[in-house]
């Protein structure tokens, strides 16, 4: 976008003749009140505040690594501010109509507001974001609807901003306000979207400077790692922003973040483990197994990874699952639909992070852990089996199916009876129950379906699943429906064609060849010349030999 201005500005100042000189010698011009003949002027303030705002918001990006930058930075938002002021003063005189000079005001107003953001000046930010967004509404009430939208956008846009500021000068409402942008569908954009990620990390912060341990299992953990705290302190938090989700889509963004949080923090507790090798060795020896602290964290820090991934594929199932019964009432055809092969792969991910659960340094002894682990996995193993039968229902394998069945009824019994004292903790899986009746159901539907296959021969000799494996060419004479024959692999031939056995070549053998006595041949061969001096001589004057 800035090199876009630099060009609008350079193909303005060339139609208006408005040239900064030439090429050796720079001669500086301003546009006045006396040249606004042409709005073209106007343009060309505007142009160059716009490119300094482009260039600025370049700089804020590269800031991130590059934090010299931010000065830079805060020079070109004082650049397009000046402009900005110019502009607006330009905009007052009278060749210039009531609605640019209000939008001149406003723009003023937005990129005055920025640079005060920048410098963390909120009392004044707010003020000039409010200033903005007032002259923008009344600017929507006093149009038609097709210009209202563009102003209204605008409104939204700044209206973050504005509980921003709040929040920072002391407005503890305006927090919550920002909180529920975040559940959005989305999330926010622009200016805010970083700021407000940087927000509650600042306030974790300053909340984590009083936190100084965890309890976990019944031991109580230090927690020396700032990144570590910052993460801690809102798991809470972002457990309750995935709870209220509006729908599917902000609930998946919202456990990739907290994903993408807990695994920044399991980086920083192995780079502490890296020089704590050593210690934690002699730790183990000394405490007859036991487990240092920092290595402790780490287990919890991966239990929590680990649950949070278990948690996200159960809700991705139950979506599948909710999909899978709407194709089966409504059987629409179109785009690609749901099967239970997609939730057998998320069952497998889910048992395999179970796995992983069993195998975190420091619970091997812990009994109960193990046990709860052990009724999870036996959960999702019911699951997975039932929808690995419903895949076999499909294609009419009713005795698998029948067998998968019956061990889903196993798995969902062991759980009835081994949970006892961890009842609290399978509250958050789906109930076995629910699946016991929806697996004894669909076996009766099952039985049923298998015994009308069988007294129905037509059907279970359909021609696509009569393989006898005979192309076209060898059944002529035989009338079958073959629905292969459309498609792109038809059977017409064997090819390619297999060896038949033919007569060879015969061989002849010239017998009577060496009992032939030929003629002699002697008289006919002629004599070779002589060579030499003699020869040659005789040659010359006519004698033969």
């Amino acid at each position: 976008f800035r090199g876009y201005c630099s060009r609008r500005l350079r193909r303005l100042r060339k139609t208006l003749n408005f040239k900064m000189g030439n090429r050796h010698k720079f001669t500086g011009k301003k546009v006045t009140e006396e040249i606004l003949s042409d709005n073209r002027y106007l343009l060309l303030i505007l142009m160059d505040a716009e490119r300094a705002w482009s260039y600025a918001m370049q700089l804020k990006q590269e800031a991130n690594t590059e934090p010299r930058k931010r000065f830079h930075l805060l020079s070109r938002l004082r650049k397009a501010v000046k402009h900005a002021e110019e502009l607006e003063r330009l905009c007052e005189s009278n060749r210039v109509d009531a609605k640019t000079k209000l939008e001149a005001q406003a723009y003023m107003a937005y990129l005055t507001g920025m640079l005060r953001f920048e410098h963390q000046e909120w009392k004044a930010a707010m003020e000039a974001f409010n200033k903005c967004k007032t002259i923008y509404e009344k600017l929507a009430n006093a149009f038609t609807e097709e210009q209202a939208v563009l102003y209204n956008q605008r409104v939204e846009e700044i209206s973050p901003n504005i509980r921003y500021c709040a929040y920072n000068i002391g407005d503890q409402s305006a927090m919550n306000e920002l909180m529920q942008m975040r559940l959005r569908s989305g999330g926010t954009e622009g200016l805010l979207a970083e700021k407000l990620e940087a927000l509650i990390t600042q306030t974790r912060a300053k909340q984590a400077a009083t936190m100084s341990e965890v309890e976990w299992r019944g031991r109580t953990v230090p927690v020396k790692i700032d990144k570590v705290r910052i993460f801690l302190l809102g798991l809470a938090d972002n457990e309750a922003a995935i709870a209220q989700a509006e729908n599917e889509e902000t609930k998946e963004r919202l456990f990739e973040s907290l994903l993408s949080e807990c695994r920044d923090a399991i980086q920083a507790v192995r780079e502490e483990l890296k020089p704590d090798q050593k210690q934690r060795e002699h730790s183990l020896e000394n405490d007859s197994g036991k487990v240092s602290n920092i290595q402790y964290l780490h287990s919890y820090l991966t239990y929590i990874k680990l649950s949070t991934a278990i948690k996200r594929n159960e809700s991705m199932a139950k979506s599948l699952q909710k999909a899978l019964l709407q194709q089966q009432r409504s059987d629409e055809d179109g785009k690609r639909t749901p099967r239970p092969q997609d939730l057998i792969r998320l069952y497998d991910i889910i048992l395999q992070n179970l796995v992983e659960l069993t195998q975190l340094p420091g619970l091997e002894e812990d009994k109960n852990f193990q046990k709860e682990i052990g009724l999870k996995t036996l959960v999702y193993k019911a699951y997975r089996c039932f929808f690995i039968a419903q895949s076999y229902v499909l294609v009419k394998k009713w005795s698998e199916a029948l067998v998968l069945y019956e061990r889903v009824l196993k798995y969902a019994r062991e759980v009835q009876s081994g949970a006892g004292a961890h009842r609290n903790s399978l509250k958050e899986l789906p109930d076995v129950q629910d699946l016991i009746t929806q697996v004894n159901a669909e076996k009766y539907s099952l039985q049923a379906a298998a015994i009308l296959d069988a007294n129905n021969p037509h059907e279970s000799e359909s021609p696509s699943q009569v393989k006898d494996g005979k192309p076209l060419s060898e059944r002529f004479e035989t009338f079958c429906l073959d629905p292969s024959l459309v498609s792109k692999q038809v059977n017409l031939v064997h090819f390619p064609p297999g060896f038949q056995p033919i007569p060879c070549k015969p061989l002849f053998f010239d017998l009577a060849l060496n009992h032939v006595a030929f003629p002699p041949l002697e008289d006919k061969v002629e004599q070779k010349a002589k060579s030499g001096l003699t020869g040659y001589i005789k040659g010359i004057f006519g004698f033969k030999s």
